[in-house]
């Protein structure tokens, strides 16, 4: 089995191995060493980004402690305080001095307020920013302000009161209309629910804009103190611990609302109202890290928005009511860039110390592998059939010297191997091919001569070739007998290798030569080494006997001839020469039995039906007579007509097929002799009902005399009617033979005659075909007795059409057929009005469907590519050269001339048969000149008529087909000048080729 190159099996010079090999080390240590670098520093890295990642974590975890513990103390120790219960503005106003302070103690702190049951509420905010005091109204030099809200009943005083820095009253400013109430807000009901501190949701303070939170804690029995606490500063210490610039890292709440980022701007977002930014908002990553399943604190390597990340995610319990969520991602290629760096140093030193060995390697192992690569390219190059390509030299290592002394003999072997067979394959001809086993292994083997024989299909070894010193010689002249294959003289070396036994080899002297004494004489030599070999078809059957004949000339190289590897290269020649022979046989065979099939389908055409009688015989001799005129004639329109062997074959098939769809077309219709005539003639059916119409003029005629009628009146009534009825008889009898012309009077009378009526007494529909009742169903049966028409067209007198057998537009064959509607039409008053013939359109249909047929069984037959056209030829022989002709309605140029030959031979052969029942053939001039008229219409190709009668094929065919009284005296000029082809000068003349005459 032949071995291809596939991607994962290549294979690569020897001195590449070598060079690998020596390399491979290096790069290996290198490799190792890198990876080695590589993962150690990755883990390294890992383990620091753990570590690193957990003091982040605690960093946060700190700072939220000490932002929420001293605030929570605060809120202890005053709502343990009295004076976070007192109930007016002016005492409330007493804890100005401690609030202060605590707010400039607190920078984190926004506000401190009181709320109590009555709906009373008391705020100090210190106006820490210009932006404050412009958006309160203050004074510019106010640094404190206070809320105060004061509910009795529905009476609500509410005003804002701003404070310097010394906490001196600097202005105030009544809030009417004041619609806070702090017992609603969320922070207050909480409060005084839980009994203890409460922390809310981080949220964006509205007075400032930032992100905060509210403690808030229950002080006495009826009021809340709480504080606001801004987490702006958590932002920044985000922002201090970015691993790498590409870091994210944030605080989020359970709800996913970013409390914390490196960029603070980014927090509060603006759209109808202000509100916190959701978290995955932020970034793609964070929206990844958000949308997985990573629940709790976690640490790993998550694919994110495309791009590996070293994710963090833990939980802090400040912040909220459930606390806040830190995350943190990494970009793993940032995270890991001096890995990276350290990864792809160790493989440059690692290259650049392969560089620097390779070229060591390399030319150490050229020196070794030099004289394989010659070798190598001789094998090359006899792998493609080159055996040109100069030897090798020797080599000083032992093994790759004999390599090459073996490969030298193994080139010599193949090239006259295959020279032999490429010799052998390409003869067609059987007696050429034995003729070229013969020479071709008597130059490979070197022999003096050689004989082959042959087994036939009785068994018998039977010569058939002898090549002495390198020429043929005819067996007869030396008396080489055939042996039965049992035959007691049958030669041993002969009859060895005859029976499936082993290449026979022996020295064969003058004393025992016996029948074979005449070679040693034509050789010169008193004895010779005989090699005897068998040729084995495919199946393994010997089917003859190669022998090759040497001079014994007592010198050593007599005997190196006789060497096994010679023996073995003998026998694959003649394995070799077996199948050649055994193929040719095959073809030969094949060929017959399909020729002997063609003619046997043709003869039974031909004897299906008289009508046809030799017709397709004779035209295949007729065509194949006008071809070779063609193909011998040097004049203009054939110059370049020279056919193949292969295209006399296909002409001589197409010709002998021309009619085969024959065998489809029904006898009764070929065979239709009368108008009336299907499967029998009609005519005795209407004969019939005129035998009625007279039996019933008798009987009117009795009928009147027996009622005292008139006699003689009667009796000239009776006379005339039945001497009209005869006659209208032997008219319509007439009108039923076809054989003449029938004009509109006839058809006026044949219509009139047919209105006669009689009476059926019996039902039509009884004792008749499942189908013929059918179609009688189509019409309602009338009560008996009826009255019906002498000559009838009725309903069930049609025959349908099958859908399979119509030809639609466009069919793939090309046909252009004009289809009738009806299969058939049996219509007695319709058949017996057809003017010319017997022949309805349905009928001439089915006639002419004929070469349909024809190429439709052609077309499926598996046809090799030389005989591709035989359809062609063929099926073209009722197209006309205007284009009026069918199936096809080919023009001339569209046909080939093998086609348009066919078309002529057809007409002829019709014109002249004389073995036609229906008529009597033509004589040679009617024939040719109703021809001519053809050739005139453009029905037949000019050029083509006018060779077939200027080669004088006519008269050729004429004295070997018709009969001595159709051969008469032909004006060729004459009737070339009615076909309008000018004044008869010769322009078919053969040239002298050699035209083949048999196929």
């Amino acid at each position: 089995m032949p071995m291809t190159a596939q991607r994962g099996d290549r294979r690569y010079p020897l001195h590449i191995h070598i060079s690998v090999v020596f390399s491979l080390l290096l790069l290996i240590a290198g490799l190792v060493l890198g990876y080695f670098n590589y993962r150690q520093t990755t883990e390294i890295i890992f383990s620091s980004s753990d570590k690193l990642f957990e003091r982040i974590q605690e960093a946060v975890r700190l700072d939220l402690e000490h932002t929420y513990e001293p605030i929570r103390h605060l809120l202890s120790l005053l709502a343990l305080g009295e004076a976070a219960q007192v109930s007016d503005l002016d005492a409330r106003l007493t804890l100005l001095k401690p609030l202060a302070q605590a707010l400039r103690d607190q920078p984190k702190l926004a506000s401190i307020y009181l709320a109590d049951e009555d709906g009373d509420f008391f705020m100090l905010r210190p106006l820490r920013t210009g932006a404050l005091r412009e958006r309160f109204d203050a004074p510019a030099d106010a640094a404190f302000q206070v809320w105060s809200i004061e509910r009795s009943g529905d009476v609500v005083e509410a005003s804002y009161l701003f404070f310097d820095g010394s906490l001196n009253l600097l202005a105030r400013r009544p809030r009417l209309q004041e619609t806070f109430d702090p017992r609603t807000r969320p922070w207050y009901r909480n409060a005084r629910d839980d009994g203890g501190q409460i922390t809310t949701a981080p949220y964006v303070f509205f007075s400032t804009g930032d992100v905060g939170t509210t403690l808030a804690r229950r002080a006495g029995m009826r009021g809340v103190i709480a504080a606001d606490l801004t987490l702006a500063d958590l932002s920044a210490t985000l922002a201090r611990h970015r691993v790498t610039p590409s870091t994210e890292v944030v605080l989020f709440d359970p709800q996913g609302n970013a409390v914390a980022y490196p960029d603070g701007s980014r927090l509060v977002v603006e759209n109808g109202s202000v509100h916190l930014a959701r978290a995955e908002a932020l970034s793609p990553a964070l929206t990844a890290l958000l949308a997985s399943d990573l629940q709790g604190r976690r640490q790993g390597v998550m694919t994110l928005a495309k791009r590996r990340w070293v994710v963090s995610r833990s939980h802090l319990q400040e912040g909220g009511p459930q606390g806040l969520h830190l995350a943190l991602l990494v970009p793993e290629d940032e995270l890991l860039a001096d890995a990276y760096r350290i990864r792809w140093q160790g493989a440059m030193i690692t290259l650049l110390i392969l560089l620097l060995c390779l070229p060591l390697g390399w030319l150490a192992s050229r020196l070794v592998v030099g004289p394989l690569v010659a070798l190598m390219r001789e094998a090359e190059a006899i792998r493609s059939f080159d055996f040109s390509y100069p030897a090798s030299g020797r080599s000083p290592v032992l093994e790759i010297d004999r390599l090459a002394v073996a490969m030298g003999r193994m080139k010599e072997t193949l090239s006259s191997f295959l020279e032999i067979t490429a010799s052998l394959s390409a003869e067609t001809r059987f007696d050429a091919l034995l003729t070229r086993v013969l020479q071709e292994t008597l130059d490979i083997s070197e022999a003096n001569g050689g004989l082959l024989y042959l087994i036939d299909d009785d068994g018998r070894l039977e010569p058939h070739g002898l090549f002495l010193d390198g020429r043929a010689h005819a067996l007869e002249t030396h008396g080489i007998p055939g042996y039965a294959r049992n035959a007691p003289d049958l030669p041993h070396w002969l009859g060895q290798p005859a029976s499936g036994g082993d290449t026979a080899v022996v020295s064969l002297g003058y004393d025992k030569a016996d029948a074979f004494r005449s070679l040693l004489s034509s050789l010169d030599s008193p004895r010779v080494h005989l090699v005897g070999a068998g040729l084995h078809n495919r199946q393994g059957d010997t089917v003859g006997v190669l022998v090759l004949l040497h001079r014994d000339t007592g010198n050593e190289a007599d005997l190196a001839m006789l060497r096994p590897e010679r023996i073995a290269f003998v026998e694959a020649v003649s394995s070799v020469a077996a199948l050649c022979i055994e193929s040719q046989r095959l073809l030969r065979k094949q060929k017959a039995l399909l020729d002997a099939f063609i003619q046997l389908i043709a003869g039974a055409i031909d004897a299906k039906s008289p009508y046809t009688g030799g017709h397709c015989q004779r035209v295949p001799e007729l065509t194949l007579m006008l071809a070779r005129a063609a193909a011998s004639s040097d004049e203009a329109p054939f110059r370049h007509y020279r056919p193949s062997e292969e295209e006399w074959e296909a002409l001589h098939i197409a010709a002998w097929l021309h009619d085969c769809g024959k065998v489809t077309t029904p006898e009764y219709v070929v065979d239709k002799a009368t108008k009336l005539e299907t499967l029998y003639d009609r005519i005795h059916e209407i004969r019939t009902r005129f035998e009625v119409l007279k039996r019933d003029a008798w009987i009117s005629y009795w009928k009147g005399r027996a009622e005292g009628g008139d006699a003689e009146r009667l009796g000239q009534w009776r006379d005339e009617l039945l001497a009209t009825l005869d006659d209208e008889f032997v008219f319509v009898a007439r009108c039923n033979l076809g054989g003449e012309a029938m004009d509109e009077a006839d058809l006026q009378r044949l219509r009139q005659v047919a209105q006669r009526t009689w009476t059926r007494t019996l039902d039509d529909r009884l004792g008749v075909s499942w189908e013929e009742a059918r179609r009688l169903a189509r019409t309602p049966a009338k009560p008996l007795p009826v009255e019906e028409p002498l000559l009838a067209d009725r309903e069930d007198h049609l025959i349908e059409r099958p859908d399979s057998e119509r030809m639609p537009d466009g069919n793939p064959w090309g046909f252009k057929l004009d289809v009738p509607a009806f299969k058939f039409n049996r219509g007695e008053l319709y058949n017996l009005s057809v003017e010319r013939g017997t022949l309805t359109a349905e009928e001439r249909y089915i006639i002419n469907h004929h070469i349909v047929q024809t190429i439709l069984m052609l077309d499926r037959l598996p046809f090799p590519p030389h005989l591709a056209n035989v359809a062609e030829i063929a099926g073209g022989h009722h197209e006309k050269m205007d284009g009026t002709g069918y199936p096809k309605r080919l023009t001339r140029e569209q046909m080939s001339l093998p086609a348009r030959m066919m078309a002529i031979a057809d007409i002829f052969e019709a014109l002249t048969a004389a073995d036609r029942p229906y008529k009597k053939g033509k004589t040679l001039s009617e024939a040719l000149g109703i021809m001519a008229g053809m050739c005139r219409g453009a029905h037949i190709d000019p050029e083509l008529f006018g060779l077939f009668l200027r080669s004088g094929i006519h008269a050729d065919y004429a004295r070997r087909f018709l009969k001595s009284e159709q051969i008469d005296a032909v004006d060729v000029a004459a009737i070339l000048a009615k076909a309008g082809l000018g004044d008869g000068q010769q322009i078919g003349a053969a040239t002298g080729r050699d035209v083949p005459t048999h196929l």
